[in-house]
């Protein structure tokens, strides 16, 4: 048996999704895992605003998409309801509680000094980040491999964006992921669901999608005229590659941004660590970046830039597929290939949580006792994350 569909009037206006996201964004702790917990607990328990089985057909799109997961469920949640107006509402209420936070932390440690990075307390938010990835692996690692085959695939994964520690490194292992997923379970299928969603126009959809393709190919080739298109290139290509979720976005920023010199690494790992304790999804790092960053314009105008560059892949590829979504996931292929890209996911955080996190993080013995407290607290003591990061923060400053 089907489950009732919800009435039509119970649909929330614009105003109310924006309302609804924005508290979502103030008091959604916890990671991509958590949001999506938080979303079914609002939308789907508590307002019956969709079906359990059209919840679960979004999140299984938005995980076969790049880009952060729990947004694309938030920016879809909010197209289903009010159109791409909603969509927008969500995505605005969702994200701009941590990006402002973020903006505000990059002009403080700008007011402060390039002193300030090698201080105490920043150097205690490097170890938190130690602790939070080490955290994102164990739990991807339990659920995304939990057989040899899949370990193995992100081992090898792993492997090669440490030997090949570039943008592309980390594309040559999904697409290996891919294949692997492809081989390995030709011919199964796994169950349907049926969404009930309000589609979004055929013509509308296949605008997006090609303005999405059209925009990864066109930017590099517009790039070199100006430092704000270089820019924008740069973080929407972030946006664009990354498969699974915020973590994972990590080495990419990294190659992009730390490599041609455009920031150093102590303050992208700072605001690594600060991300972890603010709401809301973890590619608002991207706001803090573009504040901090020297190339650009910097500053809230930079913040804002690279913000809508890394999320709006996520609006165009949420608009693009969500009306073909049931026809593509009736293909074994797409599912199969899913579970070796979700696999390869693992790797790559893997080979992030050493390099660069793990070696500018842990500086010593006491750096490694102060990560270990706090893979402790997330993991045994379900602390929260953003009290772990504040504790850790602390912590340096004591061990300084």
């Amino acid at each position: 048996m089907t489950d009732p569909a919800p009435s039509p009037a119970a649909k929330l206006s614009v105003g109310q999704l924006f309302r609804v996201f924005l508290r979502l964004g103030l008091t959604s702790f916890g990671g991509p895992v958590a949001h999506l917990g938080y979303f079914r607990e609002e939308f789907v328990v508590r307002r019956k605003l969709l079906q359990e089985s059209a919840y679960a057909d979004l999140v299984a799109l938005c995980q076969f998409l790049p880009g952060p997961a729990s947004s694309q469920v938030g920016i879809s949640i909010g197209l289903s309801q009010a159109g791409l107006r909603g969509a927008l509402a969500a995505w605005m209420g969702f994200t701009l509680p941590s990006a402002l936070v973020l903006i505000l932390f990059a002009y403080g440690l700008t007011a402060v000094g390039a002193g300030a990075v090698q201080s105490g307390w920043l150097h205690g938010l490097k170890v938190a980040a130690v602790a939070v990835v080490v955290q994102a692996v164990w739990g991807m690692a339990k659920n995304l491999c939990p057989d040899r085959p899949r370990a193995t695939m992100a081992l090898a994964a792993a492997a090669l964006t440490l030997a090949w520690s570039s943008v592309w490194g980390q594309i040559v292992a999904i697409l290996i992921g891919g294949i692997f997923g492809l081989l390995w379970r030709r011919g199964v299928v796994d169950s349907e669901h049926h969404p009930q969603l309000v589609p979004v126009g055929r013509r509308t959809a296949l605008f997006s999608v090609g303005l999405f393709f059209l925009l990864l190919v066109g930017l590099p080739l517009a790039a070199v005229g100006g430092e704000m298109v270089a820019l924008f290139d740069s973080f929407y290509r972030a946006g664009s590659l990354v498969f699974g979720g915020g973590h994972v976005v990590l080495p990419l920023l990294q190659a992009e941004l730390v490599e041609p010199g455009w920031i150093s690494q102590d303050l992208f790992l700072a605001g690594y660590g600060a991300v972890q304790a603010v709401p809301g999804p973890l590619f608002t790092f991207s706001a803090y970046l573009g504040s901090v960053m020297q190339f650009g314009p910097g500053g809230w105008l930079g913040g804002l830039l690279c913000l809508l560059a890394i999320f709006l892949p996520s609006f165009l590829l949420v608009v693009g597929l969500l009306p073909f979504w049931e026809i593509l996931r009736r293909q074994p292929q797409v599912r199969s290939a899913l579970v070796g890209i979700n696999a390869a996911v693992v790797g790559l955080l893997l080979g992030a949580c050493y390099q660069p996190v793990w070696t500018s993080g842990i500086l010593g013995s006491a750096d490694f006792v102060l990560a270990l407290a706090a893979f402790g607290a997330l993991q045994l003591w379900k602390v929260p994350p953003w009290l772990v990061v504040l504790l850790c923060g602390a912590g340096g400053a004591l061990l300084a």
